[in-house]
């Protein structure tokens, strides 16, 4: 599995459910044996690598939006603002 499966598989998820949440995301990358796309943030937490964040927002430019409070990424509403970051 490579950054660009993992990305593929969340745009799949974000298709079937709305949104997909990062903890979701690293629980299929770990059970693929593919922990070298996740990194360790400053709390000690798996998150994903910059190549999975990169290769997810060039499938999904303009579409979906990173939901920072609850770490999720959802389908983009014409209330959000400009950029990547939503508000909820």
């Amino acid at each position: 599995m490579d950054a660009r499966d993992v990305a593929g598989w969340m745009l799949a998820q974000v298709e079937e459910d709305g949104c997909v949440y990062q903890d979701d995301v690293v629980d299929h990358v770990v059970r693929a044996n593919s922990e070298e796309l996740l990194r360790e943030n400053s709390d000690g937490n798996l998150v994903l690598g910059i190549t999975v964040l990169n290769a997810f927002k060039k499938l999904t430019p303009e579409s979906v939006v990173w939901v920072r409070p609850d770490r999720y990424w959802r389908w983009r509403v014409a209330e959000d603002e400009p950029g990547r970051d939503a508000r909820g």
